[in-house]
Order: structure tokens, then C-alpha cells, then sequence
């Protein structure tokens, strides 16, 4: 239940006082003189239109003091603090005669003196304006400067007789103004023709074929920036087709315009000029063609930490690579030559260069790579020089780590880790990783009385190859190299005690993966085998308690003190405790009698009562069961991101599962056991059958340099088919957390309107949508507000309960909804998150209530993050 606050009026004169002295302190105008003017807002006009392009609005000089949801929070804070804190100091303690020898003698003179230096003194008030932000008084000179920016920008759009101009808007005297700025634009200048004027034939050659994609056109109004953007595209052309040392220098632009048009009819004319190489030499400087250069040789150094010219140094000739080495080749030539993209009589590419770098990094078994051209001019010949450092052969690790969840108090885990890198000689990275963990839990379940008494340990043991491992099948070209394939082989195993029924984890992954650009990615596992045992099912009432207690409120009306005389074998069933005379089902033989005697008509229900014991024994029976998931899954992933400053982007990923397939076409060859249910069953365990995809798209707009607005929606449906009537619990669907919906808890939500009727409330279909909308507040404090609504049900699976069963479009009014706000501090490597959530529309109310019922603090839910939530 949650907790009612009531105001009464003295309670509300107090509020009302304490924020008249709030305001009184944090007067806007405490620090503005009253010759001065606080800039309050600035207004860009072009042609009498108001501009919003956040590009042209960076360039004023000058800007207002930054504001929290539009209240001067760092100015206020600024002027909270004292202007002179040591003068005001020194004043009040010579105020009195006595008053500096009385505190000498209760202090001493040498404390006095740094008294005005402390924190208490000066202190604050330095650290309220280092956080704070001072006033923005209004500066014509910077008025001025933003002036001139505007100028010279528009000037590069080709608004070259532009006119600039400023107006104060001083707010009716009120110490505060608003500045317009106004541009004039008059009319654009217009490309009139483009000529070229090349001095290398090579050059000129590669122009003529690239030059229908041209930046710079006929008929197009002058902008600077494409005349940018023409330079880089041609000096990229060039340096991918042979001119491995085009300067981009050497592109210029002669411009001349038409003095004889009309004032309205301004034409330009466009030169293109490319000079050739220049190279400065000790007096001076000499020019030379540019020339289409290739390959003559092509060496790889494995050695790099060694003179090249060692005579020590042995070779060895691949194709048309020469391989040296020291003492002994550690590495496959195959897999050195795969890892570099240039080819004798190949013609020299940057691409290829940047593909070399990257695929040498991606093997893990090298430091960053030193890659060298040396030109023979006078045959137009490359020679590639490709210096390695071999990474060590072994390396250990380790991390340990301090948990709190809602299993345990405290958790302490340690996590070594041993990696072997080049173990077969193909750049091979094995890696061995552990994972130890104790924990204090006050589980009353739990009968060990230790203080750690939860544990849980396990391995996994990987092995990376850097190309397809696929037998018998040559993926090369298809997949070329330059993608990045990767192989991925896991097995891993874990246990636990005292955790839930302690489960027994086994699971091994084959799996590929590449990355054709920056923008894709795909993922492939061929086999995805997870076996989870559990070892104790005979907990599961003492584990899940909501469970327990529905079956024991059914057996409250079967109880021995007023049925014993009907069913006198249910007698055994209860027990008594020592503080309530309510007697309760034994676990687990009185819950196991109890179902049963239910279940098998033994004893007389109700049509409730059956039902919801029924819908019991289902859960536990599938919670209970151990899994046999045999699955194979595609995930492609999309990101136009292109850095962490990047706030005008998106990303999507699709995901494709399907399980139980192989081993169901297995079973028409090789017949399996089956249980009393008729599942077929794989080392005495029914395998999973199902079909389960996934849609997330998340995207991101830069509202202004420093606010963001991001968005996120998730569609995620698995549905089971052949051997199951349901889903596992580790591939199903959850809500609520700190990165899903955040008003509730993890679990908590759904599924449909029920009110969280079990302890982990998971389905099959899933539904979200994330909007956040976030700002600075204070130096590296972050603030945030948000609305995340959707929810879970249970759809084409064996549950049956209506409410919980999403049946179409009208059960999409059991889409919950949460708002919020957090705070996040910004420690540069990763992000801390603290988020509120308050339950704004909550479906497991009645309709006439959802809407504010528990939109309270009382109710509201803190969840605490690492990094955004998405």
C-alpha cells in the first residue's frame, strides 16, 4: 500500500516561506550591474525568417546562460556564491575589537588566518561558481564577432553582397535583452561552367572517368563546402587508383565572374586546377608528374622488434609475399598473406592499406602494425614493407568484482582468465575463463546458516579463428576477407547451490561472424546447444513464493480443522506454526499430496479452485523440467554511428531463432523415447521446439548542441510448435528494469493485465517503446526524462488464463506506461545511471484506474544502471 501526504496550512506557509527565501537568494539580476543587460535569448533572421539550423546558431559568439527545463539553475548557483569571500571575511572579523583575539585565544593566530581560506569560508563559494555559471552580461563586441561569422558563412553558401545587421531588445528596462541578429542575403552567385586545367596525363585520365560524380556543377549555387567535399572525393579517387602520393594540395579553384551581367544574374566561372607532386628538398622545392604506381615486392617482417636488416634474419616466399623471421616461423604464411590486401603488379590502394590494418589488429596476435612504401620513380614501382610484434604467446587475468541483487545481501566473485594466443599457428586465440562466486542471502529456504551461503562457479572455454572454419566448403569468395570473418567455438558450464533449484548449466556455441562495412554487421550461429538441469525441483514452492501462496489459499478451505472429518487423509498435508494457529501446506509432500488430490478428483473443488491449481502445477512442472534447447539463430545488425559524439543516428537489429528442428528430422531417422505427455525426448530430456524473432530499432536526434532526444522500440515473439506447448524460461520475455520499463521492478510487469501473480513473470510475446529526452545539468551531471510503455503476454502457448493472453488489437489496452526522470554522471569511460519511475498507466488495475493510481512516491520505483539504457 502506498503512503497518503496531506498539507495543512501551516505546513504549506512554511513551503511558501522556504521558497520566497529560495528566490530571493537566487535572484537572476543579483550579480548585473545596472548599466549591464543579461542576455536572455538570441534570434538569427535570414531574409526576415527565423533560422533553425543548429549549425548557423553555433556560431554566435555569445549565449544566454544555459537553463534546466528552462529555470537558470548554474546562475543561480553562481550567485550564491560570495563575490569577495576573504574580504567579506576580513570585514566581519575586525567588526568587532574583540572579536579576532577571541578567536585566537579559542583557536590560535595561525588558524585564524587560514580560517578565511577553508572550505566553510571561501571554499563554498569557490566550488558554487566553479559548478555555477557566471552572468551572460551583453557584450557588443562579441555581438560584433557573430556578426562577422555570419557574414563569412553565408558568403561560403554564395551570398557573397550579404548584409548583416543587430538589434537589442532590452525587455522594457528590465536589466535583461534579447538580441536579433538579420541577414540580408540579396541574390545567390550561380556555377556558370566548369573547365579543368590537369598537369598529369595520369591524373587528367582518372578525372575524365569520375567526373559525371562530381560535387561542383553547372547550373548550381556556389557553396564552399561542396567544393570541400570535391576535394576529398577526388584526392580518395586518386589514392585508390595508383597515385599512392596525391597531396590534396595539389586540387585548387581559380573563380571569375561575369562583371558585364546584370546584378541579378550573378554567374561564376570554375576552374579546376590539379598541379603535380611537389616535393621540398633542403634549397628547394621540385615538382614531378603524379604517376599510376604497383607493386614489385612485398615484405612482411614477423619480427619487427629486430633490425630488418639482421643477417641473422631468415625468409621464406608465399605467392607474392616474402615472409622473414627469426629463429623460427611461428605463424602460417597462409595466415599472414590472408591478413594483407596488397598484390605483386597490383596498383597501390589506400583501401586496400586501411583493409591491411585492420585485418592485422583483428587477429589479436600482433601489436598495431607499421606498414611502409618505398617508390622506385623511374619504373613507377612500390615496394611494401609490413613490420609485426608478436603480442605474448600467454597472458593471465583476472577481475573481482562486489554485487548486491535481489538474491543476495552481498556477492563477492572472482573471475580469472588464461589466454593462449596463436595456438595453432593460424592466429588461434584460446581463452580460458572462470567465474567463483559466494553470496549472503537471508533466503529462510535456505537451510545453511553460514553467512556466505550461496555459490556459484563455472567455466567457458573459447577458441577464436579469424576466417571460417566450414569443412569441406571454400566461404572465401563470398565472404572475402576483408569482412573480418570470424569463427567462434565455446563450450561452458555452471553450477549453482542455493540459488533457485539450483541449476546445472551446460552450453556450447558454433558461430560465425563478419563485418562487410562500418555500417553492417552479421551473425551466425550454426549451433546454439544449452542443456539446464535443475537439482533440486523440490524447492520451488520454498522458492517461489507467490506460487505457494495461491495453493495454500486454496487449501485453507481443505484445511484439518474444518474438513478433517470429509478428508481425513489431508490431515498429514498441514503444519502449524508456532506463531500463527493458520495451518499451511507442508513442502514438498503436502503441496505434491495436495495438487494431486486436486488435480485427480480425489477431493471436491470448485471450478476456480481446480483452475488455479491446475495453472500451478503447469508452472511448476515447466519450471521444474529440465531444458534441451538444440538451436541455430541469424542476427544482423545496423549503425550509421559514426563516433560517441555522434547524436543523429540509428540502429536496428533483427534477429531469426529456431530450435528443436534438427533434432525433429533426426527423429524420423533415429526413433526417441517419449514421456507420458508424448514429448520425444534427447538423453531423457524433451528437447524445445520453437520459433522466436526479434526486431529493435533505437534512434537518436540531436535537438540542440547538447540535448538529445532518443527513441527505442522492441518487437519480440517466440512461438513453440511440435515438441513443446511452451517456451523455455531462459529464451522468454520479461519486463521491468533499469533498462526496460522502468517504473516497475525486473519481473514485475505483466504478463497482460495480471497483477504480478508469480514471482518472475516472463511470456513469450513482448512489446516496448523508450522515449528519453536528455540534457546537462551541472558539469558532468546528466539529467533525463522519459516514458517507456509496452508489456509481455502469452500468446500460441498452453496458457490459458485470458487475462495474461494477448487475443488482438484490444489487448493493447494492457500497454503499460511509466514516466520519469533520472540523474547520470558522466565518468568518461562509462556512464553511472540513477532513473525514477512512477506507474502512470498500470494495467493490472481496474479500467476506471489505471490512469495516476499509484502515480506517487510512495510507489515509485529507483532503478540504478551502468550506461545509457539505450
Amino acid at each position: 500500500m502506498g503512503k497518503t501526504f496531506r498539507f495543512t496550512k501551516s505546513t504549506i506557509r512554511i513551503s511558501l516561506l522556504l521558497i520566497a527565501l529560495v528566490v530571493n537568494s537566487c535572484n537572476t539580476l543579483k550579480r548585473v550591474d545596472d548599466d549591464e543587460l543579461l542576455l536572455k535569448k538570441n534570434t538569427i533572421y535570414a531574409d526576415s525568417i527565423e533560422v533553425k539550423s543548429e549549425e548557423i546558431k553555433s556560431l554566435i559568439v555569445q549565449e544566454p546562460n544555459t537553463t534546466l527545463l528552462g529555470y537558470p539553475l548554474r546562475l543561480n548557483l553562481h550567485n550564491l556564491a560570495k563575490k569577495n569571500p576573504d574580504s567579506s571575511y576580513q570585514v566581519w572579523l575586525h567588526e568587532s575589537a574583540k572579536r579576532e583575539q577571541r578567536l585566537i585565544n579559542f583557536l590560535s593566530k595561525k588558524q585564524v588566518d587560514r580560517l578565511g581560506k577553508s572550505f566553510l569560508v571561501s571554499g563554498l563559494s569557490e566550488w558554487l561558481k566553479k559548478v555555477g555559471e557566471a552572468p551572460a552580461i551583453l557584450d557588443t563586441t562579441k555581438t560584433r564577432r557573430t556578426l562577422e561569422r555570419l557574414r563569412a558563412y553565408y558568403g561560403s553558401k554564395g551570398y557573397f553582397n550579404n548584409n548583416t545587421t543587430y538589434e537589442i531588445d532590452t525587455l522594457s528596462k528590465k536589466r535583461r535583452a534579447m538580441v536579433a541578429y538579420k541577414v540580408d542575403l540579396g541574390h545567390p552567385f550561380m556555377i556558370d561552367s566548369v573547365s579543368k586545367k590537369i598537369a598529369s596525363r595520369a591524373i587528367d585520365s582518372i578525372y575524365t572517368l569520375h567526373k559525371a560524380e562530381s560535387f561542383v556543377k553547372s547550373g548550381d549555387q556556389f557553396d564552399l563546402t561542396k567544393f570541400a567535399s570535391e576535394r576529398e572525393r577526388l584526392s580518395t579517387i586518386f589514392r585508390n587508383s595508383g597515385i599512392y602520393n596525391f597531396q590534396e594540395s595539389s586540387i585548387s579553384y581559380d573563380i571569375a565572374t561575369d562583371t558585364t551581367k546584370l546584378a541579378n544574374d550573378q554567374k561564376m566561372n570554375i576552374e579546376l586546377n590539379i598541379d603535380n607532386f611537389k616535393r621540398r628538398g633542403d634549397s628547394a622545392v621540385t615538382s614531378a608528374e603524379y604517376k599510376v604506381y604497383k607493386f614489385d615486392k612485398i615484405n612482411i617482417y614477423t619480427d619487427y622488434l629486430y633490425d630488418e636488416r639482421d643477417s641473422e634474419q631468415k625468409f621464406i616466399r608465399y605467392g607474392d609475399y616474402t615472409i622473414f623471421y627469426r629463429n623460427k616461423l611461428r605463424f602460417k604464411p597462409k595466415t599472414l598473406a590472408n591478413a594483407v590486401f596488397f598484390e605483386k603488379d597490383s596498383i597501390y590502394k589506400d583501401i586496400d592499406r586501411t583493409r591491411t590494418y585492420r585485418q592485422i589488429t583483428s587477429l589479436g596476435v600482433f601489436k598495431y602494425p607499421t606498414i611502409t612504401s618505398t617508390p622506385n620513380d623511374s619504373a613507377a614501382v612500390l615496394d611494401a614493407n609490413i613490420y609485426l610484434a608478436a603480442r605474448p604467446k600467454y597472458s593471465l587475468g583476472t577481475s573481482f568484482e562486489v554485487t548486491r541483487s535481489n538474491i543476495q545481501q552481498v556477492g563477492l566473485a572472482l573471475s580469472p582468465s588464461l589466454q593462449a594466443r596463436n595456438l595453432f599457428g593460424g592466429a588461434e586465440n584460446l581463452n580460458l575463463a572462470g567465474r567463483l562466486s559466494i553470496g549472503s542471502s537471508n533466503d529462510p529456504s535456505i537451510i545453511d546458516s553460514r553467512f556466505f551461503n550461496i555459490q556459484e562457479f563455472g567455466a567457458d572455454l573459447t577458441l577464436d579463428i579469424p576466417r571460417f572454419w566450414f569443412p569441406f566448403i571454400n566461404t572465401s569468395k563470398i565472404i572475402p576477407s576483408y569482412t573480418l570473418p570470424r569463427t567462434r567455438i565455446s563450450v561452458g558450464t555452471s553450477f549453482q547451490k542455493n540459488i533457485g533449484l539450483d541449476k546445472q548449466a551446460f552450453s556450447t556455441v558454433l558461430g560465425y561472424n563478419w563485418t562487410p562495412s562500418d555500417f553492417i554487421k552479421h551473425n551466425i550461429e550454426l549451433l546454439n546447444i544449452q542443456f539446464v538441469k535443475n537439482v533440486n525441483p523440490d524447492r520451488f514452492f520454498n522458492v517461489y513464493q507467490n506460487s505457494y501462496e495461491q495453493l495454500d489459499a486454496v487449501a485453507d478451505n481443505f484445511d484439518s480443522y474444518n474438513d478433517a472429518i470429509n478428508y481425513p487423509e489431508l490431515t498429514r498435508n498441514f503444519e502449524t506454526s508456532e506463531s500463527s494457529d493458520d495451518p499451511s501446506l507442508r513442502i514438498p509432500l503436502g503441496t505434491t499430496d495436495f495438487t494431486n488430490a486436486i488435480l485427480n478428483g480425489t477431493v471436491s473443488s470448485t471450478a476456480d479452485e481446480f483452475q488455479t491449481v491446475s495453472r500451478i502445477e503447469e508452472r511448476r512442472q515447466r519450471l521444474t523440467e529440465d531444458n534441451l534447447i538444440f538451436a541455430s539463430n541469424y542476427t544482423l545488425n545496423l549503425n550509421n554511428r559514426e563516433g560517441l559524439t555522434d547524436n543523429q543516428f540509428y540502429q536496428f537489429r533483427f534477429k531469426f531463432e529456431s530450435a528443436g528442428n534438427v533434432l525433429s528430422l533426426l527423429s524420423n531417422i533415429v526413433p526417441f523415447n517419449e514421456n507420458d505427455s508424448g514429448d520425444q525426448l534427447v538423453f531423457s530430456v524433451p528437447y524445445s521446439q520453437y520459433l522466436k524473432t526479434e526486431f529493435d530499432y533505437v534512434k537518436y536526434w540531436a535537438t540542440s548542441r547538447t540535448n538529445v532526444l532518443a527513441f527505442r522500440s522492441f518487437f519480440g515473439i517466440a512461438i513453440p510448435y511440435g515438441n513443446s506447448d511452451n517456451i523455455p524460461f531462459v529464451r522468454s520475455y520479461f519486463a521491468g528494469g533499469a533498462n526496460d520499463i522502468r517504473a516497475w521492478s525486473p519481473y514485475s510487469l505483466g504478463p497482460g493485465s495480471t497483477d504480478a501473480i508469480n514471482d518472475f513473470n516472463e511470456a513469450n510475446l513482448k512489446i516496448e517503446l523508450n522515449l528519453e529526452y536528455r540534457f546537462p545539468v551541472i558539469g558532468n551531471m546528466k539529467g533525463a526524462l522519459f516514458a517507456d510503455a509496452g508489456n509481455i503476454w502469452n500468446v500460441f502457448d498452453n496458457v490459458e488464463d485470458p487475462a495474461a493472453t494477448f487475443t488482438g488489437f484490444k489487448s493493447l489496452e494492457d500497454v503499460a506506461l511509466g514516466t520519469g526522470f533520472g540523474l547520470r554522471y558522466d565518468f568518461t569511460y562509462f556512464i553511472l545511471r540513477a532513473d525514477l519511475g512512477f506507474k502512470t498507466y498500470n494495467p493490472a488495475e481496474e479500467m476506471s484506474k489505471r490512469w495516476f493510481r499509484d502515480y506517487n512516491f510512495a510507489n515509485a520505483v529507483l532503478q540504478i544502471g551502468i550506461n545509457y539504457p539505450f
